[in-house]
C-alpha cells in the first residue's frame, strides 16, 4: 500500500477569496475525487484550526494500492483539473509518499 500526504500553506487571499474560503474550496475539490480515481483506496482532507506559524493550512492524506496507481492519479484528468486552483492559492507545498 502507498500513502500519499501533501500539506499546503495558503496565501492570505487568492481567487478573490480569503485563506479560509480557499481552504474549504480545496477540501471540497479534493474530496470530490473520491471514487473517481482507479486504485485510490482512501482520501481525507483536513483544514488546520491551530493557525500556528509551523502548521500547514490544508493537508491531504490518501492511500493507493500500488505506486503505479499513485502515478496514474498524478496524471488523471480529474486530479489535474484541481491543480491550477491549488497552485494559485498556495505559497508552499510539502509532499511525502511512502510504502507500507
Amino acid at each position: 500500500m502507498i500513502k500519499h500526504i501533501v500539506m499546503w500553506k495558503l496565501k492570505e487571499s487568492a481567487h478573490g477569496n480569503t485563506k479560509k474560503q480557499n481552504a474549504q474550496i480545496i477540501k471540497e475539490k479534493l474530496e470530490s475525487l473520491d471514487g473517481k480515481i482507479p486504485g485510490m483506496l482512501k482520501i481525507e482532507v483536513g483544514i488546520d484550526f491551530s493557525e500556528t506559524n509551523e502548521s500547514a493550512d490544508v493537508i491531504l492524506y490518501s492511500e493507493f494500492e500500488t505506486k503505479e496507481d499513485l502515478d496514474n492519479y498524478q496524471v488523471h484528468p480529474e486530479h489535474k483539473a484541481v491543480i491550477p486552483f491549488i497552485s494559485e492559492a498556495r505559497t508552499e507545498r510539502r509532499v511525502t509518499d511512502y510504502e507500507i
